[in-house]
This record gives structure tokens, C-alpha cells and sequence, in this order.
């Protein structure tokens, strides 16, 4: 089977690619000047068609792995088109037709910008796609941050006065009337909030009272009627006995504590011999 290329090159196909060239004509090429045109209509078409050139240019540099050659020779051409295109759009007023340039759309840049603002290396110079991250020309987008300026505590002390410490506040008399009158208020609340709580704690205690005396009155009665049942027949121990027993109770615990078995032993029989407790 034969490849495209030979197919390309037989003479029934050369025949028939002469065909249609001849009926589509010779291709018109642009004119170098706009004012060598002078049909409206022409002007137009070729305004038209470097529209598509500017976007098929476009998008190709927005392709960083061109080479840095390439990408600056792409954007060199578009600058070159869109230059020539304000030519066509000129002419095109001067033959009377319609103004592009106020009525077409903005080409704007990331930020919003129109790209006629947005210059390089001169006047109307605009960078494209990859073209803006090329060395030298990505420092001319880069926004210098702010710089803070530090004041000086020399300029810090020039501002402070007699107002910064407030030493002039009372002077026009209405700061003292504000705080007098504030004054009375904070009192006047804190008087009633305070009245409230004393007349609910007086209520609280006048029904603690009245239980505790009915209370007292019962308990009085009941402690009358077992004082006359109870009768001890065991001799109670004093005070200062109860007191020696704690006392020896603690210091057995003490010595069980930090003695051993046989040393208790021998204390014992020691206390048994002096007969002593």
C-alpha cells in the first residue's frame, strides 16, 4: 500500500489540488501599510485576520518549554501584531467604519489590569504566557513589599502630653457630671439588690426560727421525761482518764509500729518485774 506521501505526489492528486487552487483564486496577501487599503470591507477582513494570528500565538507561548529564545521571539511577533492591528483599526475609522478600539473588549491582565498599562521594557511593551517568568522580566511584576517605618522614641515622646495621661479631662466640667451621675446610679442599684437579698435572708431565718423553737419546745419536753427514766448504776470514767487511755493507746500503736516482736517482749516483762503499767 502506498504511504500518504506518495499518494501526495501522484498526478491525479497534484491534478486536483491545481483545481482548486485555481478556483479559489490566488490568495490575497496583506498589505505592509493600512492606508494601501482602501475598501472598508477589506480593511476588516484583514483586521479579522490578525485577530487569529494574536490567538493562535497566544496560546502557543503559554508553553514554558519553548526556550527562553523562542518564548521571546513569540511575544516580540504578538506585540508586533497588536501594534499593527491599532493600524487597521485606525484606517478602518478613517474609512468609516466602526471604532474598535472603544467598542471591542479589554485584554486584562491576572490582576485586572488592563494590558495597555501594563509595560516593560518601553512604552506599550506587554509580556505574554510564559514570557512574564522569562530572567528579567518576572522582577518588573513582582510587587516590592511595604516597608514599616519604625518610629523613634523621640518621635514616640513628641506626642505625649498632658492629654495622654488625661491630666486635662475634668477641666470642661462634663466628664464630672457624667461620672456623678454614672456614680449614683451604680449606688442606687447596688442599695436595691441589696435590700432584695436582706428581705429574703430575714424571711429565711424567721422560718428557721419558728421550726427551731417548736423544735425546742418537743426536744425540751422529750429530754425531761428520759432524765426521770435513766438511772446509771456504772461509774463513769473522768476526762483526764479517757485521756491517759488515748494516750497509751497511741504510743503502743507507735512502738508495734517501729519495734519488733521480741523487744516488746523483753519492755514487758521488764514492766512486769518493776510492776509498773
Amino acid at each position: 500500500m502506498a504511504r500518504n506521501e506518495e499518494k501526495a505526489q501522484s498526478m491525479l492528486n497534484r491534478f486536483l489540488a491545481g483545481k482548486q487552487a485555481e478556483a479559489r483564486g490566488e490568495r490575497q496577501k496583506r498589505p505592509y501599510l493600512a492606508t494601501e487599503c482602501h475598501d472598508l470591507n477589506e480593511a476588516d477582513k484583514w483586521r479579522q485576520q490578525i485577530l487569529r494570528e494574536i490567538g493562535k500565538k497566544v496560546m502557543e507561548i503559554q508553553n514554558a518549554g519553548l526556550g527562553e529564545h523562542r518564548i521571546r521571539d513569540l511575544n516580540d511577533e504578538i506585540n508586533k501584531l497588536i501594534r499593527e492591528k491599532g493600524h487597521w483599526e485606525r484606517r478602518i475609522v478613517e474609512l468609516g467604519g466602526p471604532d474598535y478600539s472603544k467598542t471591542g473588549p479589554r485584554v486584562t491582565d491576572s490582576e485586572g489590569k488592563a494590558l495597555a498599562e501594563a509595560t516593560g521594557r518601553g512604552p506599550g511593551y506587554r509580556y505574554f504566557g510564559a514570557a512574564k517568568n522569562l530572567p528579567g522580566v518576572k522582577e518588573l511584576f513582582e510587587k516590592e513589599a511595604p516597608r514599616q517605618v519604625r518610629r523613634t522614641r523621640a518621635e514616640m515622646y513628641r506626642a505625649i502630653n498632658a492629654d495622654y495621661y488625661g491630666f486635662r479631662d475634668e477641666d470642661d466640667g462634663v466628664l464630672v457630671q457624667v461620672e456623678a451621675q454614672a456614680e449614683a446610679d451604680m449606688r442606687r442599684q447596688a442599695v436595691e439588690e441589696w435590700e432584695a437579698k436582706e428581705a429574703e435572708r430575714q424571711a429565711a431565718l424567721a422560718g428557721v426560727r419558728g421550726g427551731m423553737d417548736d423544735t425546742t419546745a418537743a426536744a425540751d419536753g422529750d429530754q425531761a421525761a428520759a432524765a426521770q427514766q435513766f438511772v446509771a448504776y456504772v461509774p463513769l470514767p473522768e476526762a483526764e482518764q479517757i485521756e491517759q487511755r488515748v494516750l497509751e493507746a497511741k504510743k503502743a500503736q507507735l512502738l508495734s509500729k517501729y519495734t519488733s516482736e521480741a523487744l516488746q517482749k523483753e519492755q514487758e516483762s521488764a514492766k512486769d518485774l518493776l510492776n509498773r503499767r
